[in-house]
């Protein structure tokens, strides 16, 4: 395998040059792409209904076409799904990647086209290793295999003709053969519908290769390593596979869980741990650089033009966006989107802050509607992770999973936050972890720090330590294993609480 590994090495050195160039001429590369998508789909219905053959300016573009959530969409989305062609893109679909739902109640089947497999999921893919090489040149990564996560596929409930699942199931499905030779499980054991048994077959097949890299969703990454050492008898994953290197991660917020990785899994220093920004509507960012965690660059040439929103135009009906040139660091933004898939003007629900400018680099900060405002607090995901991280470093804890929800005013009560946490590792000192939770929070949000004051609006946060395998298990109810789903973090009502609180209850009994 050096051979093997030496050539894609050598491959991918020559695409650094790509990167370096839109990292130096970011507003160029973005104004090719949007004209590169207008001139595309000008003949397409949409195209053709906004008028998108005049279009010469984006100030015309965001006059003449409204910005757009999935509900806008839909009824172009739904006309695709059936099999309609060049309504919102010319070329013909026949995958649709349909999102974890965390941001609705409905399951969202999103267009993956041709051009958006071929230039952004997949050079997002390269590019990611790119990225690795041109940080560790010596890398052995290719030398053994990458175990990559995926979810599951299933006939398109609008025409059994096309497909649909997991964004990681439609890229794999479409990988190329080189592609899947240096990735295990093999497909069929990896787009498996039924968790557990995937589950197994993965820890079984994986345990006996010489993985060298990961690329997974932590959640479900730490039930995987769990049941393999379980199997093997290992004290960690490195006498399992001594030659791993890396760990891709991506769809959650990794510090909770970065302690937990070096100290549990692979407690060596040969770890790199990268992060990737990819969603079922596109791959938007890599970290670049790995002094800078958490923070990603933005990729700016994948058929993607960027708008961002100030969370202040949340709502309105005609709200101002910023192109890359005008926004300003760590602002928060809601991103807004449009891509080679045919999402016009879309937003996605993640908000960002950018870290740096030219070249520009994101974190995610959160979701537009993930987060808890039932007392004009407005705590967003961000503050949320940073204060578990907080806590946990003060405490010696560990955080497997977590959720928060009010608990509203009533019955001349006050209001406060709920919280639900699952520890691999108990804090040292409950009352410490609480209020480090809490004093973080009112640290990094003014506005819960107003209410929070002298317990005027919200008394101190509830927790709930709850036991191993809860969240599991409460994912599991929900039909939400594996893939791309992910725990929410933050929710602004009481469903998620009460459905955990319940299901815990249920099980005492």
């Amino acid at each position: 395998m050096k051979v093997v590994n030496d050539m894609v090495v050598w491959f991918l050195k020559r695409r650094i040059e790509r990167i370096e160039h839109f990292m130096a001429h970011p507003i160029e590369t973005q104004q090719t792409v949007f004209s590169e998508l207008i001139y595309s789909a000008r003949y397409t219905e949409f195209g053709t209904r906004y008028n998108f053959s005049q279009i010469k300016s984006l100030q015309e573009y965001r006059e003449q076409v409204p910005v757009s959530t999935y509900e806008d969409l839909f009824p172009y989305i739904e006309r695709v799904l059936k099999g309609e062609p060049n309504v919102l893109w010319p070329s013909q679909v026949e995958w649709f990647s349909k999102s974890s739902g965390t941001t609705n109640a409905r399951s969202k089947y999103l267009p993956v086209t041709p051009e958006a497999l071929e230039d952004c999921h997949y050079m997002g893919g390269k590019d990611m290793m790119t990225l690795l090489v041109r940080n560790r040149p010596d890398t052995k990564v290719f030398e053994g295999k990458g175990l990559s996560i995926g979810g599951t596929l299933h006939p398109n409930p609008y025409n059994p003709d096309t497909q649909a699942g997991d964004v990681s199931a439609v890229i794999m499905q479409n990988l190329p053969a080189w592609g899947e030779f240096i990735r295990t499980p093999p497909l069929e054991v990896a787009l498996l519908d039924k968790w557990e048994e995937k589950l197994e077959k993965m820890a079984e097949i994986c345990a006996s290769e010489n993985v060298t890299s990961i690329l997974g969703v932590p959640t479900w990454t730490i039930v995987l390593l769990d049941r393999i050492l379980e199997r093997e008898g290992a004290a960690n994953m490195l006498d399992v596979w001594p030659n791993f290197e890396v760990f891709v991660h991506g769809a959650v917020a990794f510090h909770p869980y970065r302690d937990l990785f070096k100290k549990k899994y692979f407690p060596a220093e040969q770890v790199t741990y990268l992060e990737t920004y990819n969603a079922s509507e596109g791959f938007f960012a890599l970290q670049d650089d790995l002094d800078r965690v958490g923070e990603m660059l933005l990729m700016l040439d994948y058929g993607i033009f960027y708008e961002f929103m100030p969370m202040e135009e949340l709502g309105k009906p005609h709200p101002r966006t910023l192109s890359l040139d005008e926004v300003e660091l760590d602002k928060n933004y809601a991103l807004v989107i449009s891509t080679n898939s045919g999402l016009w003007r879309y937003i996605i629900g993640d908000t960002v802050k950018f870290t740096s400018k030219y070249p520009f680099r994101i974190k995610v900060s959160g979701r537009t509607k993930h987060f808890i405002n039932a007392f004009g607090e407005e705590v967003i995901v961000e503050n949320a992770e940073a204060a578990i991280t907080e806590a946990c470093n003060r405490t010696g804890a560990v955080v497997n999973d977590f959720t928060a929800g009010p608990v509203y005013m009533g019955d001349g009560s006050r209001g406060r936050h709920e919280w639900i946490i699952e520890f691999s590792v108990e804090p040292h000192d409950a009352a410490v972890f609480l209020n480090t939770l809490d004093e973080t929070i009112r640290h990094l949000n003014s506005d819960y720090d107003a209410k929070r004051y002298k317990d005027m609006a919200l008394l101190a946060p509830k927790i709930h330590h709850v036991p191993k395998g809860t969240f599991y298990t409460w994912m599991g109810q929900r039909q939400k294993l594996g893939g791309q789903n992910k725990v929410p973090r933050l929710s602004n009502d009481r469903t998620y609480v009460e459905e955990i609180l319940e299901m815990i209850s249920q099980a005492a009994q």
